[in-house]
Parts: C-alpha cells; structure tokens; sequence
C-alpha cells in the first residue's frame, strides 16, 4: 500500500545539494509536497499554516521563474537579491524555512517520545521554533491549530497502512528537511542576510 511520503510529488529525500548549494526548482517541489502534510491533521485551524507557506513558496518561485539562472540554488536566489530594496523571495526563503524548520521539530519530537499525543508535540516544538517570531496577534492562532491536532494513532494511518514502512520512510524524510533547513539558515547567518526581514 502506498504511503504519504509514496504519493509525494518530491521529497526533500530527493532534493539535489551540490557543494552545499541547495537545487530551488526541487526545493520548491518538495516544499508543496509537506504543505499537504497539514491536509492529514484535519483540522481549518492549520489552513494558516499552509496559507503561510504556500504564500512563500510563490514568492520564491516567481523570482525562479523570472530568473533561472540567477535563482538556480536557493543560495544564489538571496544573492540575487542581496542588493536590491524589495527582497521578496530571500524574505519568503526565510519564513518558509521556519515554517520547515517547525514541521520537522513537530515531528521529530512525534518520533522521539512515542508516548506523547500531537497536541503536545506540536506545541512544544512551536515553542522552540516559531513561537520567538510571532506577536500577539498570531500566537494564539497557532496555539489553537495545535490544540486541533488529531490522536497520535489517527495521524499515523493517515500516513499509510503499512506503519513499518512509514516509519522508515518518515525518519528518511526528517533527516532529510532538518539537513536541507539547518543548510539554509547557516548561509543566512553566515551573511546576515535575514536582516531586517
């Protein structure tokens, strides 16, 4: 049986980092591929969440689109528009990875206490993650999409019937987004580049 991460239009698995420089057109991919991750915890209250994102990834992807060769590795995309006054994609390059950088903790920490139901695990990686960037106005819409998180065991078979593999497969695909976003904010920090945005 196929699994979420089967029916995957790209997996960050799959996203190409040649000498640390990761491929945009295959980030982007994977990226839309884990907002539909939010779709299997069933709740409205994460449509912000995916509205974020996906806000995002346009932002990245137009700047791909206008200019390939210059936008070719998510690295040489914020290069691109080091100078310039407008800096929509490096901006929505940021905020996207926070965004990544929260599902991945979500879920790393789903992996590593077995013990512990979603509306936990999801709250207290939002306090680790996110939570530092939001003012009044959005925390508690986040605090509420974590309280509207599913049971543990229904999120899972939402994953896929076979849990093994599941299993194997989401470990696989976390590795994966936690090398491909501590990538990314290396070379933001590296450049001060996520300065004032």
């Amino acid at each position: 049986m196929a699994t979420f991460f089967d029916n995957m239009n790209k997996s960050f698995v799959d996203v190409p980092v040649v000498d640390g420089k990761i491929d945009t057109a295959a980030f982007l991919d994977a990226s839309e591929s884990l907002v539909k991750l939010f779709d299997l915890l069933g709740s409205s209250a994460f449509s912000v969440v995916q509205n974020d994102m996906n806000g995002n990834i346009k932002k990245i992807r137009t700047k791909f689109l206008a200019e390939p060769l210059a936008a070719g590795t998510l690295q040489d995309l914020v290069l691109s528009e080091k100078d310039a006054k407008k800096k929509d994609a490096t901006q929505g390059l940021l905020w996207l990875s926070r965004g990544l950088q929260f599902t991945a903790q979500s879920l790393r920490e789903t992996v590593d206490t077995p013990d512990a139901e979603l509306t936990k695990t999801f709250t207290d990686a939002y306090g680790k993650t996110l939570s530092k960037y939001h003012g009044m106005l959005i925390k508690p819409v986040f605090k509420l999409a974590m309280k509207a998180c599913p049971y543990r065991k229904d999120f899972y078979a939402k994953l896929g019937s076979d849990q093994t593999k599941v299993d194997v497969q989401l470990q696989e695909w976390l590795v994966a987004v936690e090398k491909i976003v501590a990538n990314i904010f290396a070379f933001f920090e590296s450049g001060n580049y996520g300065k004032g945005l």
